[in-house]
């Protein structure tokens, strides 16, 4: 087979017998290539050769679970089940059949129990266990997990973002910031705690509170750096700095993709595109490139610079096609996965919910035909695209594997929306309805609006094109381009949507 000739290397150089010789030093050669695959996003092929390693080595549980991971990493979840089958009994083998079974929509609670039991001080098990519990309906148990788990680690920061995102998924009474406050209580000049305190108020908008935890902390600890920056942002975001375009000034110099972001933002909510497409434009050329194609169409679009018909192309670029599937199966699954109280702070739902897990991994047949489905007429976007143009961030991205960076179902409810956002994590995002009220009221109320900017920013832009949703209908378009929903009468707007991540070859 073609590929990577370490590959090659290692086939030709498997001994017989995992008790030769040089049996631990071949393994760890596996291993070390096996990330190298990772690593460069050639997993696939590294999953092909472990299949063969596997099957002379039947015994190797660390040749499993390598396979295991590998056949994760190219989203072959129900291969990598039987693969990990094999790898044994440790932490890292449990660990990893936790969340597979998580991921392909099992239940996967008693999963995480055991592998934490083989690695107890393991922080990233016990908030995957939390998940699978609340995903599993225990949701009293995934909160009661988090907090016993932060009394005794009060200062884990992750551990205390993860439980106030839980508290207001499930919907339980009370504030969800209430183990940050306490936690900064006990430990008041632990700036971490403090921070993410404040990055967890300012994504749900909560500007007063994040206020009081900004100037608590100054008081505190002084005008450190970070709760600098934390105080321009709140400046920024909040609109109270919108009469001060060089609110940023200062941290010109500061190589910083977030507060490069903020500074785009400000500047857009001055009036100032053109400072803001120098900042956007500059940015475009690091690893930070996908949050800033977005904001330099619109800077483009106010300086009527032509550049942003080359990036964004409505007429060409967004596709609508339909799939046939059994829509009414799938809603009614779909139905049964939204348990959630409330949406993320930090989506754009607003009037609905998202479900949780990687919805195109489960195991359902309706899910695997949907994914099927959704993988061909990706394909065919992509063989129907325009000519390769370098610098593009769509059509200058080599044009390969078809792989999701995410996949969720969203349900909005009476005078549901999406605010306008784009996805910074995909490089073809999407929009597939699986049910709809037989009335969304007046048109377009219900549909689908894409080149509206965010409405925080103020901007007088016109949409691109509006989309009427019928079922049964996919819409595939850049993940760079801003889109969202118009708020409907009444019923119930069901739907799946993906993105797909930029192939790496």
């Amino acid at each position: 087979m073609d590929g990577d000739p370490a590959w090659h290397d290692l086939e030709a150089r498997q001994s017989a017998s995992p008790d030769h010789a040089g049996a631990v030093d071949w393994l760890r050669d596996v291993e070390s290539a096996a990330f190298v695959a990772l690593r460069a996003g050639t997993a696939g092929d590294g999953a092909a050769v472990l299949d063969g390693l596997c099957c002379r080595w039947p015994g190797s549980a660390r040749l499993h679970w390598l396979h295991a991971l590998l056949l994760r990493e190219d989203q072959q979840h129900e291969a990598a089940l039987k693969a990990i089958s094999g790898a044994g009994d440790d932490a890292q083998a449990r660990a990893l059949l936790a969340q597979l079974r998580y991921e392909s929509g099992r239940a996967a609670a008693a999963d995480f129990a055991r592998a934490r039991a083989l690695a107890p001080g393991d922080a990233a098990l016990i908030r995957s266990h939390a998940g699978a519990l609340a995903a599993e309906g225990e949701s009293g148990a995934a909160l009661t997990l988090m907090r016993q788990t932060l009394a005794d680690r009060p200062d884990w920061v992750e551990g205390h973002s993860y439980a106030a995102t839980l508290h207001r998924l499930l919907g339980a009474p009370g504030r969800d910031d209430a183990g940050f406050a306490q936690a900064c209580q006990a430990q008041p000049h632990n700036l971490a705690l403090r921070l993410g305190w404040f990055h967890g108020l300012a994504k749900a908008k909560d500007w007063d509170a994040a206020r009081a935890v900004i100037a608590d902390g100054v008081r505190l600890l002084g005008d450190v750096p970070a709760l600098l920056i934390a105080r321009l942002y709140l400046a920024a975001e909040s609109g109270e700095a919108d009469d001060r375009p060089d609110l940023f000034d200062n941290m010109a110099n500061r190589t910083d993709a977030g507060l490069a972001l903020a500074s785009v933002r400000h500047a857009l909510r001055c009036g100032a595109p053109d400072r803001a497409a120098i900042i956007a434009h500059a940015q475009t050329a690091t690893s930070s490139a996908s949050l800033f194609w977005p904001y330099l169409s619109l800077c483009w679009r106010l300086l009527g610079d032509s550049r942003a018909d080359w990036l964004d192309r409505p007429d060409r670029l967004i596709r609508v096609t339909t799939l046939d599937l059994d829509y009414a199966a799938l809603a009614d699954l779909l139905r049964s996965l939204h348990n959630a109280a409330a949406p993320y702070p930090d989506q754009s739902v607003r009037g609905g919910t998202q479900t949780d897990r990687p919805l195109l991994f489960r195991q359902e047949p309706i899910i695997q035909n949907a994914r099927a489905a959704i993988e061909a007429a990706v394909r065919d976007y992509m063989a129907a695209l325009p000519p390769p143009e370098p610098g593009h961030p769509l059509l200058g991205t080599p044009r390969g594997e078809v792989k999701f960076a995410g996949s969720w179902s969203v349900r909005l409810g009476q005078q549901g929306y999406h605010a306008a956002h784009s996805h910074p994590a995909g490089w073809i995002s999407s929009a597939l309805y699986v049910a709809l009220p037989d009335a969304m009221g007046t048109a377009p109320e219900g549909w689908l609006r894409f080149g509206m900017p965010p409405p925080e920013l103020g901007l007088d832009l016109p949409p691109y094109r509006d989309v009427l949703p019928q079922v049964g209908q996919l819409v595939l378009f850049p993940s760079t381009l801003w889109h969202g929903t118009i708020p409907f009468e009444d019923g119930e707007r069901l739907s799946i949507a993906f993105d797909i991540r930029a192939p790496r070859r």
